[in-house]
């Protein structure tokens, strides 16, 4: 699921070298954090959150085929 959300956000990016993505997993859940370089946050998170929300349902779907919840976080830039 990692690697799903790498793969999407180095493609939308200008700068690929700059997506780190973490993951986490508590309670059976998996936790992922994703970040990018400030110039590329709007290109992730889109207009209203569209694709941010479209890669949450990537990525629910992906989980939920091997039986587990996921969550995605798009973090700030500091």
């Amino acid at each position: 699921m990692k690697g799903l959300i790498e793969f999407i956000a180095t493609s939308l990016v200008d700068d690929p070298t700059q997506v780190r993505v973490s993951q986490e997993q508590r309670a059976g859940k998996i936790y992922l954090r994703l970040k990018v370089a400030k110039e590329d946050m709007g290109r992730v998170i889109g207009r209203q959150g569209r694709v941010a929300n479209a890669m949450r349902m990537l990525l629910n779907v992906s989980a939920s085929r091997q039986g587990k919840q996921a969550y995605l976080d798009v973090e700030d830039p500091q």
